[in-house]
């Protein structure tokens, strides 16, 4: 091959390889997935979930990245509420105040500076099984490339640190208190310079925090699941009760339930943190018939005195 020709079969390789740059000006995207594939866990768990659709109240996620990443603790929450959507629960949202407003009533009643009269606040908020917090503490993005002679390939890396806890409205435990991270990334490939200039990537940012908060997720099926039941009564009726549960809860007719009487607060003495309430069995309760999906009736087998805020469990 002469020197024309190999000039002619040059400018064409290379004038190909332009075209084909062409077709995608902000670069092609060749892997664009979680290192972790967490999501793929996520469905395997929610799939396997087979308990109740409990209702759990989600406080926005509170941003403490040195850096202060505009917007992550609204995209962590939104993300964690489609999570739990996803596995099967009923997420409903919470507002900083509302929460503040509830412990400032239990603080109040405890103290006797407030009398607790038909209800206690410490009983919870009557339509929250559960709730979650959470805290962004660290976010970080890495870069990576290489050049070939007419291509250049770059891999970006996100990273973000989370802690989580899930807590049991009825007998104020924590359940779930962890720290996680999540992971993504995403590789392009420009030719020949001809990709669009750098810009911010929220996906980038996105992608991180859903693996993080599938991960959490993934965490708090794993504890609801090998829970058995439980409510609270809303209402009692002479040998009747009706508490929250319905066709959600995943009983039968039938099922026997244990009551409880929420008492004491149970505090550390070495850090004075509430760790629940104690609970003092006072009779079971079999269930009659479900009246909607979210509502149930059963009728007392044992005990007397029942009242609104008395806790439910399933009896194995």
């Amino acid at each position: 091959m002469n020197m024309q020709h190999k000039l002619q079969f040059s400018a064409l390789f290379i004038g190909a390889l332009v075209l084909a740059g062409c077709t995608s000006m902000g670069g092609e995207v060749e892997k664009d997935t979680s290192l972790t594939d967490q999501t793929e866990k996520l469905e395997k768990a929610g799939s396997n979930y087979t308990g109740p659709a409990y209702t759990i109240g989600v406080i926005t996620l509170a941003n403490k990245t040195p850096s202060k990443v505009i917007g992550i603790g609204e995209a962590a929450t939104d993300i964690l509420r489609t999570s739990l959507k996803q596995a099967g629960l009923e997420p409903i949202m919470l507002t900083e105040d509302e929460l503040a407003q509830h412990d400032k009533m239990i603080e109040l009643q405890q103290s006797g500076v407030v009398k607790m009269g038909k209800k206690d606040a410490a009983e919870g908020m009557d339509s929250i099984d559960f709730r979650v917090s959470g805290t962004i503490t660290s976010y970080s993005e890495l870069e990576e490339g290489s050049n070939l002679l007419v291509t250049s390939s770059k891999t970006q890396v996100a990273r973000v640190g989370v802690d989580y806890a899930l807590v049991d409205i009825a007998s104020g435990r924590t359940l779930v208190a962890k720290s996680g991270q999540g992971e993504y990334h995403k590789t392009t490939r420009k030719v020949l310079g001809l990709g669009d200039s750098s810009s911010a990537d929220t996906s980038l940012r996105d992608g991180a925090l859903r693996d993080a908060m599938n991960k959490a997720v993934e965490s708090m099926i794993k504890e609801l699941s090998e829970r058995p039941f439980q409510s609270r009564i809303i209402l009692v009726d002479g040998d009747t009760v009706v508490f929250r549960g319905g066709t959600k809860s995943k009983l039968d007719t039938g099922d026997r339930l244990a009551v409880y009487r929420a008492g004491k607060d149970l505090v550390d003495p070495d850090t004075g943190r509430v760790l629940g309430k104690q609970e003092s069995k006072i009779g079971e309760v079999k269930l009659a018939s479900h009246q909607s999906d979210s509502v149930s009736q059963a009728n007392v087998v044992s005990g007397s005195g029942f009242q609104r805020g008395d806790i439910l469990k399933a009896i194995k």
